[in-house]
């Protein structure tokens, strides 16, 4: 559909459009163009109204690679057709397209062609702006965008001439929408501009003023985790693609979003139990999880979703992608973000009494307060129980109860990292209110119901090559991307891993990544190589596998000892164990539920599907089991 003019022509002109397919109409009624040929001729002299256009580029624009000896002569036939539709200009009858100095003329008046009527808009609309009638600007610059009807041209690009000019006045319709959109954020409507600004961000992602007006208007609306999301999608993909960080101005904005983050969560704590924020810092090198990081920000963002379990096994960045999530959510929890550690220094699992006497202290909660002892959980309990009963129950009622009282009446943030078992949380979990919680646990917490689940499976190769390019520098990624990409894929694609490989490789600048990634081949030194400093890759395996019975140990060993690459059949299985088919099915189960073994994710029978064990538990497994 082509828009009329806003300054309409005489009765008989001809308005052409160029901002979306070249089309003409006549009062009212549309004109054929003619051949292709004779289109990109017309849309050649369209493109640079009033101005000559030379014969050169009229050529190049109709046969770019080899123009017949009769190309003048033809672009002669195809400018006669264009006098005959555009007709004679003004009261004195002279040819709208004219020869001279080396091109031709096309005169053509603001009313007629909707490029010339879009830059007069845009004009007086920045016009407008100058001057502070902001109410002005945003309608002039609106008006202007509404003749904008697509790509510029889009019927004729296959043409490299008319597609450089297409291009062009495609940058100009960009600059006049992010005109438009900042001015509706400063007249404080950004809302109308939200949706435009996605559509346009995913056709021109490398395009910072886009982003910039997409951060401002989605945080004005009051969605701040997608604002900052906006950023660092941003931030990744130019360092994917340019090895490049956003401008300073951007990423002051940034800052300046998780200031008045901070600001409003002030004025939040004023109210009675709120009592701010307690989060560790969010994590420097958080690469990738792009997906399960939408997805969590939406869940928590959902009032449907009040629990969500992010399990994985040990090194998969569970707790990054939680902490990177509440830190992006400061604005949606105005009664604060609160991280408690379910498991002490030794690995060893808290008491529920433990993990509730923190979370009242950071709420603001009256629990009783129980001492921690780490001998023997169930004493804990058995304490907890007899304290209350000695001394009477708080003010505020039984723990539990003045916890879930305290959730049911507060907008809250809590995430419960490193959760042995659902025993551990059970009774921590929201029944009824607007909090949410997030727990990361190795195991799937299959007696939680109902919760989300979201499974961290190990990084693709490129997330995985971006994590370990941030550590050791992008530069010397690229002299050996092959025997980077062996030593991502030997840690496993495992965070930690892929981590720990790349501290040791910041320090070790003389170490060629092929040697590096020899070692990490060989199943007897691999471990051994993944430590840096105080990081040990085995203490890490070696606490998931404390974490599993002693049945599951035995059952997990055998595995990884016939395992080929990690990968085993539920035959395998039988043959391993010893076992018939609905043992070896009882402990497979067992151990997926433990998250130390993964399973296909679509469905598959039992005897089709490959299990598999992650590549560094099983070389840890096939060490004790030799052991």
């Amino acid at each position: 559909m082509i828009r009329p003019p806003a300054r309409p022509a005489a009765a008989g002109a001809v308005y052409f459009s160029l901002l979306g397919p070249l089309t003409a109409v006549r009062d009212g009624r549309p004109l054929p163009l003619g051949p292709r040929k004779q289109r990109l001729v017309l849309a050649t002299l369209l493109s640079r109204p009033n101005t000559p256009v030379p014969v050169d580029v009229l050529t190049d624009a109709v046969w770019p690679d080899d123009p017949p000896r009769t190309a003048r002569k033809n672009l002669q036939v195809y400018v006669s057709a264009a006098r005959a539709l555009l007709g004679s200009s003004g009261d004195d009858g002279r040819d709208r397209v004219v020869h001279g100095c080396g091109g031709y003329r096309l005169t053509i008046d603001e009313g007629e062609l909707d490029t010339l009527r879009f830059r007069s808009l845009a004009r007086a609309g920045r016009a407008a702006g100058e001057r502070g009638d902001l109410r002005t600007a945003a309608r002039l610059l609106r008006e202007a965008l509404d003749l904008w009807e697509g790509p510029p041209l889009n019927d004729l690009r296959d043409s490299t001439g008319v597609a450089e000019e297409a291009d062009r006045l495609e940058a100009r319709c960009l600059t006049v929408y992010e005109e438009w959109a900042e001015t509706e954020i400063d007249l404080g409507r950004a809302a109308v501009a939200v949706d435009g600004l996605r559509d346009l961000v995913e056709r021109h992602p490398l395009r910072e003023r886009l982003r910039v007006a997409w951060m401002n208007s989605l945080h004005q609306s009051g969605r701040q985790a997608e604002a900052l999301a906006v950023y660092d999608d941003y931030r990744q993909l130019l360092a994917r693609e340019l090895g490049l960080e956003p401008s300073p101005a951007m990423a002051a904005l940034y800052r300046a979003m998780l200031g008045r983050g901070r600001t409003a969560r002030t004025a939040a704590g004023t109210r009675e139990g709120a009592h701010g924020t307690a989060l560790p810092a969010a994590p420097k090198d958080f690469t990738g999880r792009r997906e399960e990081l939408r997805e969590l920000l939406a869940l928590l963002g959902s009032p449907d979703e009040r629990v969500v379990v992010v399990s994985g096994p040990a090194g998969s960045g569970k707790s990054a992608l939680a902490l990177r999530a509440a830190h992006l959510l400061d604005d949606g929890f105005p009664d604060g973000r609160f991280h408690v550690q379910v498991r002490r220094e030794d690995g060893s699992a808290r008491t529920p009494a433990e993990v509730l006497g923190e979370l009242g202290r950071l709420c603001g909660v009256r629990v009783p307060v129980v001492p921690a002892d780490p001998v023997d959980p169930a004493v804990h309990a058995g304490s907890a129980v007899r304290a209350e009963a000695e001394s009477g129950p708080a003010e505020s009622g039984p723990a539990e109860e003045a916890w879930q009282r305290w959730l049911a009446l507060h907008r809250a943030l809590i995430v419960l990292d490193d959760v042995p078992d659902e025993a551990s949380v059970r009774g921590l979990l929201p029944r009824s209110g607007p909090s949410s919680v997030v727990l990361t646990a190795r195991g799937q917490l299959a007696g939680l119901a109902p919760v989300h689940r979201i499974a961290m499976a190990a990084l693709a190769d490129g997330e995985a090559l971006e994590l370990l390019g941030r550590l050791i520098g992008t530069g010397r990624l690229r002299t050996d991307p092959g025997a980077a990409l062996r030593i991502v894929r030997a840690c496993g694609a495992l965070p930690l891993a892929v981590g720990v490989s790349g501290m040791r490789l910041a320090v070790l600048r003389h170490l060629p990544l092929a040697e590096y990634a020899d070692r990490l081949g060989d199943p007897s030194a691999a471990l051994d190589e993944l430590v840096a400093g105080d990081i040990s890759v085995r203490l890490r395996m070696a606490s998931g596998w404390q974490d599993l019975s002693a049945d599951d140990r035995r059952a997990l060993g055998r595995l990884a000892g016939t395992a080929q690459d990690g990968g085993f059949t539920l035959d395998g299985a039988m043959e391993a164990l010893g076992c018939g088919e609905r043992a070896a099915i009882r402990t497979v189960e067992s151990l997926i539920d433990a998250g130390a073994v993964t399973s296909p994710t679509g469905e598959v029978t039992a005897h089709a599907a490959l299990y598999e064990v992650p590549r560094l538990l099983c070389l840890y497994a096939r060490e004790q089991e030799e052991g």
